[in-house]
């Protein structure tokens, strides 16, 4: 009896020390910069899903990173290591909407299963050939004006929902008499959220094992 008491104090100190290590905050698993990972110029982020205004797949439904310096990268923000524009095919300098202004919606998805989504939070920089709009779960959280500087963004703790979070980029593109290339351009700063509490079952188990332990050393009475 008193070994089983032992394994079970053993087993319960080691599921607090768990307990613990999950009230820390990590970063949002799931949040990608522009072009994560890539390294070679055309590649395609799989991580950005690519729609029009209506939500139709268009361009194969993702976009291609853009790495290194060539046309329009000047004026746009200089590309860097930590994230690459994002164009809608692998032609970099390619023009679009001659005709009237054109809608690209680019949508990362994260899901939050597992973690308190009231302890949320992110923030981050974007830019975008002409404008673009930022949306959290449907909320406005951004907007950027233009393609040659960083525009802030960010969502608090009541924004996040259980589940799968959706952030959304809806860039404008200015139509052009022979069309106009367009971009998009984003980058974290900041992210922290917690793991879900202990359920209470686990508290109670735990509770019991310290009454064990508290009635097996009591003295006996005479």
């Amino acid at each position: 009896m008193k070994n089983y008491i032992r394994s079970a104090l053993f087993v319960g100190l080691a599921t607090l020390a768990v307990v613990n290590a999950q009230a820390d905050t990590i970063s949002i698993p799931g949040l990608f910069n522009t072009g994560t990972g890539i390294t070679v110029d055309k590649a395609t982020d799989f991580n950005y899903k690519l729609t029009d205004g209506e939500g139709n797949s268009i361009y194969g439904g993702y976009g291609e990173a853009a790495v290194g310096s060539g046309w329009p990268i000047s004026p746009w923000l200089a590309d860097n290591n930590t994230s690459h524009w994002l164009t809608p095919t692998d032609n970099r300098a390619q023009s679009y909407d001659s005709s009237h202004n054109g809608s690209y919606l680019w949508t990362l998805e994260f899901d939050l299963s597992g973690f308190n989504a009231s302890t949320a939070s992110f923030a981050g920089r974007f830019s975008a050939d002409n404008n673009a709009t930022a949306y959290f779960n449907g909320e406005i959280i951004g907007s950027a004006a233009g393609f040659s500087q960083w525009y802030n963004f960010a969502a608090a703790s009541h924004l996040f929902v259980a589940g799968i979070n959706t952030l959304e980029f809806l860039v404008t593109n200015v139509k052009g008499s022979s069309g106009n290339p367009t971009g998009l351009r984003v980058e974290f700063t900041n992210s922290q959220v917690a793991a879900v509490p202990v359920p209470g079952a686990v508290w109670m188990f735990l509770s019991g094992l310290f009454g064990m332990l508290a009635l097996k050393r009591k003295p006996a009475a005479f």
